[in-house]
């Protein structure tokens, strides 16, 4: 009996797949990969929220020591004093908020504003360096302010300088500075005769002949010069009494303060001559003599200033996009609709 030869084991093709990228760990190297990119994220914002609330000014270093706890903060007054534009304020808060602040440079670059905010800045200023607004182990602590003035310290904006109280050698001016302008104005524009041309009339109905008082559709009368006048002359006292608080040697001779509150406009060196600056230096002197009242020095400090809140993605990031601004400012045509004091030197009211 014959024996059949066994069926032929047919031939195994093996194919050894490719491997990734990454080997055959790849997928666990992507992981950690994430994981690691998560954790590098995350590390940023807890360092930014170290450094910075979520909300309000960002702080960033400016001069001295970067890793002095104890901080010199310079606060920015940059263009007009408006109701409308909140972060002098905001920096206010956050400084008050700040144990580690040991005086203040008012950097100051603008024409002035409106009679009313020019005052409320001034007030909480007063009130930041009588340590009555500050929060924290500092509380009741006494702040001294320097004041810096850049290329315009005007009208309200030299009301706000006045806010260094009578602590001496405290407000400098770099010498191209312009600075002065001490006294106050009503803009009143008279388009009667215009609107005359055009046959058109104002029919407005009023409860009382003073009620639209400062319109530009008719002449003003005397009756209504002298109102608006005497309201120009209370401020302007008040104006002076500030500066007075300031500038101590006003106080002994108002004479001299009644010389140079006129509304006209100094140079520097002018203005210290007339005793309204100390000294004409820039902004690294203030810093220096801000960190000296703190019986300190610029190398045992920190200066800091700071800046608007970025988008959250910028945050994320670290890019900071330049603010789009519209075409035209309605709020700054309202401010001319409506009759308002202003410390201000500039030509129209609510503009830069």
């Amino acid at each position: 009996m014959s024996t059949a030869d066994p069926t032929p084991t047919p031939p195994q093709i093996v194919i050894q797949q490719k491997e990734s990228l990454f080997g055959r760990y790849g997928k666990f190297l992507i992981a950690a990969l994430v994981f690691s990119i998560l954790v590098t994220i995350s590390t940023r914002l807890a360092y930014n929220s170290y450094l910075n609330p979520s909300t309000g000014p960002q702080e960033s270093y400016l001069a001295g020591n970067e890793s002095a706890v104890h901080k010199v903060a310079v606060i920015n007054v940059t263009g007009t004093i408006s109701e409308a534009d909140t972060f002098v304020m905001d920096q206010i808060d956050r400084v008050r908020k700040d144990e580690n602040v040991v005086a203040v440079v008012l950097r100051i670059n603008s024409p002035g504003g409106t009679v009313t905010y020019s005052d409320y800045l001034h007030h909480k200023l007063r009130q930041l360096a009588d340590g009555t607004i500050r929060t924290g182990k500092v509380e009741g602590k006494e702040l001294p302010i320097v004041v810096s003035m850049g290329s315009v310290c005007a009208s309200g904006g030299y009301y706000l300088a006045s806010a260094v109280g009578d602590t001496p050698d405290s407000i400098f001016a770099e010498p191209a500075t312009i600075t002065g302008s001490i006294g106050v104005i009503i803009p009143h524009y008279d388009f009667s005769g215009t609107l005359e041309d055009w046959n058109i009339k104002d029919d407005s109905i009023v409860s009382h002949k003073l009620k639209d008082m400062g319109s530009p559709t008719k002449p003003m009368t005397p009756e209504e010069r002298e109102i608006f006048q005497t309201l120009v002359d209370d401020m302007l006292a008040e104006f002076k009494e500030k500066i007075k608080d300031g500038r101590p040697a006003f106080k002994a001779n108002p004479e001299d303060l009644d010389a140079v509150a006129t509304g006209q406009v100094f140079t520097a060196q002018q203005a210290k001559e007339l005793g309204l600056v100390d000294q004409v230096d820039y902004l690294d002197a203030a810093l220096a003599r801000a960190a000296d009242l703190a019986e300190k020095d610029m190398k045992t400090v920190r200066c800091v200033q700071y800046k608007k809140p970025p988008a959250p993605l910028d945050a994320l990031f670290g890019s900071v996009k330049a603010p789009q601004q519209p075409a035209i400012d309605l709020s700054s045509l309202s401010e001319l609709a409506t009759p308002k004091a202003y410390y201000l030197y500039a030509w129209v009211p609510g503009m830069e």
